[in-house]
């Protein structure tokens, strides 16, 4: 089988496309023909090896998939060969065979194509986790989602809409507020104007009213987050799920202390191996919701595996809109 190899971490043009053994599932896992893996902005991290956990050397990396189950191990029980299935994990997306253990595996339902399998797992467990677990989010507050066009912040949009809420979408040009827009958002707020500081709180107040957001999940942080701070509605809750600026802000502790705001921080992959119950209620929960036609991922774009590295330059060079997903000749 052919898996992305990285040797050492750094450029992504250092990667190789290689032939590997296939992988043997031990007694608890399970062998997936991968059909669709989803490609993310922390992928470019761990290749790079600046993010916060890391895979020994040499690994393939991609973080979620969807495929077909090939072979399963003498004690696994829940899945059999045949079955359509997703899964979350650390690493090995990018490769047409995955070996898992059974309990990281996800049936998927029969409606569902395995790039929408596939894009379900990163963005939107993220999205679900951060308005849900951490924010609390209650029907008919106020959501303002920056990055709001990105994998994450459509996710958000669409999970935010499906609970209920009022969508504020922080973008950077007209083709991402119109994609938010589509996506559900009600309103949209301009991040490239001059005056950021100010400028967004004007934005947001004038769009609720004088309320303010009583939600704010930031993936951006920097210039962004500092101006968001000054726009959270009294009692407001902020969710810290990246920094894709590149800037880690400092929080001005005088605003929070003022109006009562909580600064709060998601790290999603600890909910997946620490919370394995709650990681499949969420699962099961946007099952439910994309079914319904609540929400559905937006895939810019779709490449084939050999192809991994124009899909990611398409996240390195910030084009992204939604989702881009691999998929293999299978």
């Amino acid at each position: 089988m052919k898996a992305v190899i990285v040797r050492q971490h750094g450029p992504l043009e250092a990667m190789s496309f290689e032939e590997q053994p296939s992988p043997q599932p031990r007694a608890n896992e399970v062998l997936i023909d991968v059909r669709a893996a989803g490609v993310n902005f922390p992928d470019l991290m761990v290749i790079a090896g600046t993010y916060q956990t890391l895979p020994r050397l040499p690994f393939t990396p991609g973080k979620e998939l969807a495929g077909v189950v090939s072979r399963v191990g003498a004690d696994v029980t829940t899945l059999k060969p045949g079955d359509r299935v997703t899964a979350f994990m650390g690493h090995g997306a990018f490769a047409e065979q995955v070996v898992l253990d059974e309990k990281s595996v996800h049936a998927i339902p029969p409606q569902m194509s395995f790039p929408d399998a596939a894009a379900l797992n990163l963005t939107y467990l993220t999205a679900y986790f951060a308005l849900r677990a951490r924010a609390q989010l209650k029907p008919g507050e106020i959501v303002l989602v920056t990055g709001a066009a990105g994998g994450v912040g459509v996710a958000a949009v669409q999970i935010a809409k499906a609970l209920g809420a009022t969508v504020l979408a922080a973008v950077s040009s007209p083709q991402k507020a119109a994609a938010a827009k589509a996506n559900g958002a009600d309103h949209v707020i301009d991040v490239s104007v001059p005056d950021l500081r100010n400028a967004l709180r004007a934005q947001v107040l004038a769009a609720t009213g004088g309320h303010g957001a009583d939600v704010i999940i930031d993936q951006v942080g920097g210039d962004v987050f500092d101006a968001c701070l000054r726009a959270a509605a009294w009692e407001g809750r902020i969710v810290l799920v990246g920094f894709a600026s590149g800037r880690i802000s400092d929080i001005k502790a005088g605003y929070i202390l003022v109006k009562n705001i909580g600064v709060m921080g998601l790290h999603i992959a600890d909910y997946r191996d620490g919370q394995p119950a709650a990681f499949r209620q969420a699962r099961q929960a946007l099952f439910e919701w994309y079914l319904g036609g609540k929400i559905k991922p937006h895939i810019m774009a779709q490449y084939p595996l050999e192809a991994y590295l124009a899909a990611l330059n398409v996240i390195r060079e910030r084009q992204a809109i939604g989702k881009v997903v691999l998929t293999t000749a299978g």
